[in-house]
């Protein structure tokens, strides 16, 4: 029975969303860390919750260009600065989406933590969506097998 929940669980660490749930939460945990800790110093609710996902971003483009979608990193030059640029693309756009939330939630009456909890999960699905389909898609970013293999092999070399 063990052996078997032991498999499974391998089997899932290799499905791409499951490994992408995880960065976003490693992401998540700095972005809420931040969030509760400048909402501490006396922060607004709504750019305490910009400057946490801000903080969020750095996190898991390290996280998913090294463990989700190390073998879809562009290679370099041109591909990778354009890879780069989209992720930070849909990363404002879910930074967009969690502080329109989390601002209206506040001026709604709403708990910030509560409204920040429902931003998670819009902001999760709309990056998700748009990193899987366009921002680390191989076939139109240049990313090659050699360097997912290389990826695999030494992911610090990967910036």
């Amino acid at each position: 029975m063990a052996l078997g929940a032991f498999s499974l669980l391998m089997k899932l660490t290799d499905m791409r969303l499951v490994r992408y749930g995880l960065a976003s939460v490693g992401a998540l945990a700095v972005d809420v860390g931040a969030f509760l800790a400048l909402m501490a110093l006396g922060v607004a609710a709504a750019p305490a919750s910009a400057l946490g996902y801000s903080c969020g971003i750095l996190a898991h483009w390290l996280l998913s260009s090294r463990a989700v979608f190390h073998d879809s990193v562009a290679q370099g030059g041109s591909a990778r600065t354009r890879q780069k640029a989209l992720f930070v693309i849909s990363a404002l756009l879910g930074l967009a989406l969690t502080t329109a939330i989390v601002g209206a939630g506040d001026w709604a009456g709403v708990d910030p933590r509560l409204a920040k909890g429902f931003a998670i999960i819009i902001a999760f699905t709309a990056t998700w969506l748009l990193r899987s389909r366009i921002v680390f898609r191989a076939d139109t970013l240049g990313a090659k097998t050699s360097r997912a293999k290389n990826a695999r092999t030494n992911p610090s070399r990967q910036v």
